[in-house]
C-alpha cells in the first residue's frame, strides 16, 4: 500500500481493497485450475509462454490477477509492469517468488515502450498476451503481429442513469464515488450521469451532487484525510483538454482547478449540458471529470448509453422494477450495477469484463468461471455426457444422417449434442448467484452472441455440423461460409438456422471477410493467421480456431457473451425483493 501511494498516488482506501482482490485472485484461479482437468469432451493443454502487460491504475490487483491466471493455467509468464507502476509490479512479483513460484517460470522485465517492448510482444515464441489498457494499445499490439493471441480488457466510457423513481440522495453519493474514486482513473469509472425526466431539472439532485463532489478532500496520499488523490502524470493532451475545454452548449457545474505546480493535482470537475454525439459524450478521458446528460425517457437514456463504442460498466438508480427490467434487457455492457456504485468489482461475485470495444479476444471475464478456459488450447476427447439432447439438436442430427455421414461421425455428433445439453443445463442456461448474499444480488448469466462460422477447404462437413449444434444450443444468430457444397438435406436445415449460407473458396472468403462487420468468427480447419492478415488484425474481431471437440463446455463459449449484474437488495438495511421477479 505504501509503494502504491508513493508511486501512483493511490489513497489508502483505494489500495486496501486492491490487496484483497489480489489475494482473491490467487485463491479463485487455483480452484478453477482444478476444473480444467475435468472438462467433458475435451483435453486442456497449457501454452508455453504468456506475456502480461498490466496497467498503472490498478498496479497490484490487475498484474496479480493476470499473472496468477496464466500460472494457474500452466503457462510460464513474463510480466512487464506499466512504466508508471514499476515498483508496485515488482513488489507483487517478489511476493509471488517468496511464496514459491519459481523464478524460471515467472520473469519480471522492465523494458522501454518502443523497440524492446515491440520485440517482446511480437516475438513468435510468445503464445499469448494478456493486456489491460486502452483500445489504442490493443491496436498497437496487433500492428506488431496481426495474429497475436491477445486477451484484453480495454477502455470504458461508463454512465449511470438516474430516473425519477430513484433515491436521489443515494444516487448522488454513488455517482460521485464512482466518478472520482482514484481520481476517475478506473476503466469502470462513471464518466457520465444521465438524468431522466424530472430529475433533469431537479435542483435537489444537483445540490446533492454538488455537495458530494465539492466536499471531497483532494490531496496526496501522505495525508490520511485525502479522499481523492492526484492523476498519475501531469495532465496533458486529451485529459488536459477535458479538464479545461467545454464543448458547445456545455457549462461547468463544478469547474476543475489545478491545485499545485506539479500538474498532477486537480480538483474534480462536473460539466453540464453534454449533448448526444459530442466529443465528451463519446470520448474516454480517464481523469476526474463527470458529464451530465439529460433524457426525456428511460429508453432515450439507454440509447445514450449504448451510443458509445465501449460497453464495460453501466449503472441505473431506480426503485421501479419495470424500469430496471427495461434497462437490464436493453443496455449493452458486461457489468451492470443497480442502485449502487459501478466500480469495485469483486472476484467471483462480480466477474469483470466488457462488451463491444471494451473487450478483445474471447470476452471471458476476469475473476469468472471461464477465464482460464481461454488461456490454453483444447484437443478432442470422447464425451461421456448422458443428457438428452436439447430440442434444437434434432433437425441437425436428422439432416446429418440423411446426408450420409459415417457412423463414426454420427456417434460423435450424438455425444456432442449430449455434452451441449449437459453444459447448458448445468452452466450456460442458468442465471447464478454463487455468493448468495442477503443484502446484494450478484447474478451471472450468458446471452447469445452473433457468430460467423467458416468451414475451410478440406475440413470435414461433420465438424461444421458439430459447431452448428453448439450454435443451436446457444440460440445464437449465425452466418455460415463453407468451402464445401453442403448436401441438400443438410443445407436445407442450415439455411433454416442461419441468417445466410455462402459457398466460397478460401480466397473468396478472405477477400469478403475484410469488409464484414462481424465481431466473432468460428474457423473450422484453418489457423487464425490468414484471416487475421486479411482483416488487419482488428482487435474487435475475435477468431476462434481451436480444433473441434465434443465438449459443450468449450464449443458453446464462442456463441455466448457473459454478463454480471450486481443489485443492492435492501433499503436502509431491510432486505427487499425489488428485482426478484425480473431476473
Amino acid at each position: 500500500m505504501e509503494v502504491m501511494a508513493a508511486e501512483t498516488g493511490k489513497t489508502l482506501d483505494q489500495s486496501d481493497p486492491e490487496i484483497s482482490e489480489a489475494v482473491d485472485f490467487a485463491h479463485y484461479y487455483a480452484e478453477r485450475a482444478r476444473d480444467l482437468d475435468d472438462v467433458d469432451g475435451a483435453s486442456f493443454s497449457p501454452v508455453r509462454l504468456t506475456v502480461v502487460t498490466p496497467p498503472w491504475n490498478f498496479p497490484v490487483a490487475i498484474p496479480a490477477g493476470s499473472t496468477l491466471a496464466a500460472l494457474a493455467a500452466g503457462s510460464s509468464v513474463i510480466i512487464k509492469p506499466a512504466s508508471q507502476a514499476r515498483r508496485s509490479g515488482s513488489v507483487m512479483v517478489e511476493a509471488l517468488w517468496a511464496a514459491g513460484v519459481p523464478r524460471e517460470v515467472l520473469r519480471l522485465v522492465q523494458v522501454d515502450e518502443r523497440d524492446l517492448g515491440r520485440r517482446l510482444i511480437s516475438d513468435p515464441r510468445v503464445d499469448r498476451v494478456i493486456l489491460t489498457g486502452g483500445y489504442e494499445t490493443a491496436e498497437l499490439f496487433r500492428s506488431f503481429r496481426t495474429d497475436l493471441p491477445l486477451l484484453a480488457e480495454t477502455s470504458g466510457k461508463n454512465a449511470i442513469i438516474v430516473t425519477p423513481s430513484a433515491d436521489l440522495d443515494l444516487a448522488a453519493k454513488d455517482v460521485a464515488q464512482s466518478a472520482f474514486g482514484h481520481a476517475g482513473q478506473k476503466c469502470s469509472a462513471a464518466s457520465l450521469v444521465i438524468l431522466v425526466g424530472s430529475v433533469s431539472t431537479s435542483q435537489r439532485f444537483r445540490n446533492q451532487l454538488l455537495d458530494a463532489v465539492t466536499s471531497l478532500s483532494v490531496g496526496y496520499p501522505s495525508d490520511p484525510a485525502t479522499q481523492m488523490g492526484p492523476v498519475i502524470e501531469p495532465a496533458a493532451g486529451k485529459l488536459l483538454d477535458g479538464l479545461t475545454t467545454l464543448g458547445e452548449g456545455e457549462s461547468w457545474l463544478v469547474q476543475p482547478q489545478q491545485l499545485d505546480e506539479s500538474g498532477r493535482l486537480w480538483s474534480p470537475g462536473v460539466r453540464d449540458g453534454v449533448k448526444r454525439g459530442s466529443t465528451y459524450h463519446l470520448t474516454e478521458y480517464f481523469g476526474p471529470i463527470l458529464g451530465i446528460m439529460t433524457a426525456a425517457t428511460l429508453e432515450e437514456a439507454i440509447t445514450l448509453q449504448n451510443d458509445i463504442d465501449y460497453g464495460l460498466t453501466s449503472g441505473i438508480h431506480s426503485l421501479d422494477s419495470r424500469e430496471i427490467d427495461t434497462w437490464i434487457e436493453g443496455v449493452q455492457a458486461g457489468n451492470l450495477y443497480i442502485n449502487r456504485g459501478i466500480t469495485g468489482a469483486i472476484v467471483q461475485r462480480q466477474p469483470f469484463g466488457g462488451w463491444k470495444k471494451s473487450a478483445v479476444g474471447a470476452g471471458t471475464k476476469a475473476g469468472g468461471p471461464n477465464y482460464l478456459v481461454g488461456l490454453g488450447s483444447w484437443s478432442p476427447r470422447q464425451s461421456t455426457a448422458t443428457d438428452a439432447p436439447l430440442p434444437g439438436a434434432a433437425p441437425l442430427l436428422t439432416a446429418a444422417r440423411a446426408a450420409g455421414l459415417s457412423g463414426t461421425d454420427l456417434a460423435r455428433l450424438e455425444r456432442s449434442a449430449a455434452s451441449d445439453a449437459a453444459s447448458w443445463n448445468s452452466e450456460f442456461g442458468q442465471v447464478k448467484d454463487i455468493s448468495a448474499l442477503s443484502a446484494e444480488r450478484n447474478l451471472f448469466r450468458y446471452l447469445a452472441h452473433p457468430v460467423t462460422i467458416r468451414l475451410a477447404e478440406g475440413a470435414p462437413v461433420a465438424d461444421l455440423v458439430r459447431v452448428l449444434l453448439a450454435a443451436r444450443a446457444a440460440d445464437a444468430p449465425i452466418a455460415v461460409s463453407s468451402a464445401t457444397e453442403l448436401p441438400d438435406a443438410l443445407r436445407t436445415v442450415v439455411e433454416a438456422q442461419a441468417e445466410s449460407v455462402t459457398t466460397e473458396d478460401d480466397g473468396a472468403w478472405l477477400a469478403r471477410a475484410a469488409s464484414l462487420p462481424v465481431r466473432r468468427v468460428r474457423l473450422i480447419g484453418q489457423d487464425t493467421a490468414p484471416l487475421a492478415a486479411a482483416t488487419g488484425g482488428r482487435p474487435d474481431l475475435a477468431i476462434y480456431a481451436q480444433p473441434v471437440t465434443e465438449s459443450g463446455r468449450v464449443e458453446l463459449l464462442p456463441f455466448l457473451q457473459e454478463q454480471a449484474i450486481s443489485i443492492t437488495a435492501h433499503r436502509f438495511g431491510t432486505p427487499n425483493a425489488l428485482t426478484d421477479t425480473i431476473i
